[in-house]
């Protein structure tokens, strides 16, 4: 009855995902669709002798990988040559001609999906392997994320033994702006665009990394496949849709280049409406036989050829330089212009980047400038056009004060960019405030985005702090959010006020600091008080902080607002000391590197069981390594261990040590 019920739902899920992904047709609530997921899980959960690698909860990975595997590919992923014009389109079709003498032929036109190329094996209907393209003879396995990409079926339909298709993996363009804005948040480097995010993604030792970027993939070729044969490509494509996987979303055929030319000149004209990016259209002899007979040179095959539309740059007048101040604090300046079309859209505005970039290329308001979408997405000013001014235009000055909320700016030496450092600043308002609530800072369990977001539009909150004079009536006027909800919120809240110093330092969001920063932070001053108290030496002279680290502690409590947020924190009753959790001091001068998975600890469990006994947890294996603790599929930390002679324990030795 089980075994029936988890197949049961399993298929329902798979035609679901099928309806949602692949023809972008749902036909249930995502409320349905959650509740079928949780009890397919539940039954899985206390049925384990059950579950399958096919099953749609095995999509993401249980643990990170140490390092991919090598894959050499049967078949060669080859690359295309390169036209860049419509006489090299031509000219590869004056040589295909010449080549199949009096045959009669015809061509596919593809858009060229602008990602990463991926090979995916299947046998007996079951995806077992998924590798990047590599030079085109050795590639790297990357099964477990690309089984996160919803549109790659792990089984497929019809008694096939063995199949092996080539795709493009990519990030659709809203995915793309997406995870840019995360990473501003979290003051990481931003993406330069969709392909090098989905690249980056792709190779992410923990598939759940992977997960969260949303990519996708369009399957445009067969490799090898047992068992069947095709006569041209166009049927093989269609062979691929029944299966279920995601093909190219057109591919036309023409008799002859004249029709290659117009349809690659439609397909070029249509980029700016498109969710995902392409760079090209590829032209391909549709015939397999025509295929053998032209053949491949040592690099790429000669019955193809990949046409690269060039980036589209207009002309236009820069009319003003506005400053925007993003969610981390950061002055952005941005042009506003005179609208022009490009790459399918009216463009009013564009990034200037920083003040260096402005400076370097010399751009001043009231100049002709020379504008382009940098990958196709985001517009950016190229150059100014020097020989068009007229001597009214204006150099333009970053701005000493916020223009959001009034506060001085800083720039940190070495940095191109230019601060507000003001943590009540209403730009940076709710990031700050998610920062505050997030799991390694003050930990408040329930206390979402959607909730922060509507208590910051409703003037609740203004900062974190805020969130400790909240009362039962204020919540439950928040959509969604009833009685009891309201009062499992307070009693996380009134939890986390004991989550203790280093919380708190790392809550407040002070740039540079992160969670492991905190922790030093907060042995060494044993308050907060203290910390704000000292100067930038004492806090440099602190192991692993830094002068840099320093400044932007001693910057950010100098500002009224910050020691506003402190008083409100105390006065609230948030504890701000710092109580020792070192039962002794065993492992104290010791270094553990944790690899592989144990037999009953999560990492994260060790590794808080090693900082309790006064010993650190490092990521990456070395000579001053005191110890590896190795579990089950421990890979490249443990061959290193062994060739640097470091001591190599297990679980149970651990255990031992413990007593």
């Amino acid at each position: 009855m089980i075994r029936e019920r988890i197949n049961e739902l399993r298929e329902i899920i798979n035609r679901h995902n099928y309806n949602y992904y692949i023809l972008d047709k749902p036909t249930i609530s995502d409320f349905e669709y959650d509740a079928l997921m949780s009890e397919l899980i539940r039954l899985e959960n206390e049925n384990p002798a059950l579950i399958t690698p096919d099953s749609p909860t095995q999509r993401v990975g249980g643990k990170p990988l140490e390092g991919f595997k090598t894959v050499t590919h049967t078949v060669p992923m080859e690359s295309l040559n390169d036209a860049f014009s419509e006489g090299e389109v031509r000219a590869f079709d004056t040589s295909v001609k010449k080549a199949l003498g009096g045959d009669r032929y015809e061509y596919v036109v593809e858009p060229k999906i602008d990602g990463l190329s991926v090979s995916l094996e299947y046998e007996n209907g079951l995806f077992v392997r998924g590798s990047t393209r590599g030079d085109g003879v050795t590639g790297e396995d990357v099964t477990q994320n690309l089984k996160t990409i919803k549109t790659i079926p792990l089984k497929i339909s019809g008694n096939i033994p063995y199949l092996e298709v080539r795709g493009e993996v990519f990030m659709p363009i809203s995915s793309f702006c997406a995870l840019n804005e995360q990473r501003e948040a979290e003051e990481m480097p931003l993406f330069a665009n969709p392909r090098n995010a989905a690249a980056g993604s792709l190779r992410q030792l923990d598939s759940k990394i992977t997960a969260q970027r949303r990519l996708d993939i369009f399957v445009f070729n067969v490799q090898q496949v047992a068992g069947i044969t095709f006569a041209t490509h166009t049927e093989s494509l269609d062979f691929l849709k029944s299966l279920g996987f995601k093909v190219l979303p057109t591919y036309n055929t023409f008799s002859d280049i004249n029709g290659v030319i117009d349809e690659i000149e439609r397909i070029g004209a249509s980029r700016g409406s498109l969710p995902f990016e392409i760079d090209g259209a590829v032209v391909k002899l549709n015939s397999f036989t025509h295929r053998r007979m032209l053949g491949s040179t040592s690099k790429a095959p000669k019955w193809a050829i990949a046409y690269k539309y060039p980036a589209e740059r207009k002309q236009t007048k820069l009319l003003d330089i506005v400053i925007n101040v993003g969610r981390t604090g950061v002055l952005t300046p941005n042009a506003v212009l005179e609208p022009v079309k490009i790459a399918g859209s009216t463009v009013g505005k564009a990034t200037l980047h920083n003040i260096d970039n402005i400076i370097s290329k010399d751009i001043r308001i009231g100049d002709t400038v020379i504008i382009q979408k940098a990958g196709d997405i985001i517009p950016e000013v190229v150059l100014s056009v020097k020989e068009k001014r007229d001597g009214s235009e204006r150099i333009f000055e970053m701005p000493r004060f916020c223009p959001a909320c009034a506060s001085e700016t800083i720039r940190e030496e070495g940095e191109a960019a230019v601060r507000c450092v003001n943590p009540a600043c209403p730009a940076q308002k709710l990031r700050n405030i998610i920062h505050f609530a997030s799991r390694d800072a003050m930990n408040i369990d329930g206390l979402g985005t959607a909730i922060l977001h509507q208590l910051v539009k409703s003037n609740l909150i203004k900062t974190g702090a805020d969130l400790y004079y909240l009362k039962l009536e204020d919540l439950v006027n928040i959509e969604r959010m009833g009685e009891k909800s309201a009062g499992n919120l307070l009693a996380a809240i009134e939890k986390s006020k004991s989550a203790g110093l280093s919380r708190v330092i790392y809550a407040l969001g002070i740039r540079h600091v992160g969670s492991k920063t905190a922790k030093l932070l907060a042995e060494h001053f044993r308050d907060i008080d203290s910390l704000a108290a000292a100067d930038i030496s004492e806090i440099s002279q602190i192991y692993d902080v830094g002068e840099a680290i320093a400044e932007s502690i001693k910057a950010y409590f100098k500002t009224d607002a910050s020691l506003d947020i402190i008083n409100k924190l105390r006065f609230a009753g948030v504890d701000m000391t710092f109580t020792d959790t070192v039962k002794d001091n065993r492992f104290t001068g010791m270094t553990f590197v944790l690899t592989g998975t144990l037999p009953t600890y999560k990492r994260d469990e060790a590794s808080a069981i090693i900082e309790s006994f006064g010993g650190k947890v490092s990521g990456s294996v070395s000579k001053n390594t005191t110890y590896v603790l190795a579990g089950e599929e421990a890979g490249s930390k443990l061959e290193k261990a062994k060739s640097l002679g470091v001591t190599i324990i297990d679980e149970d030795t651990f255990k031992l040590m413990l007593q």
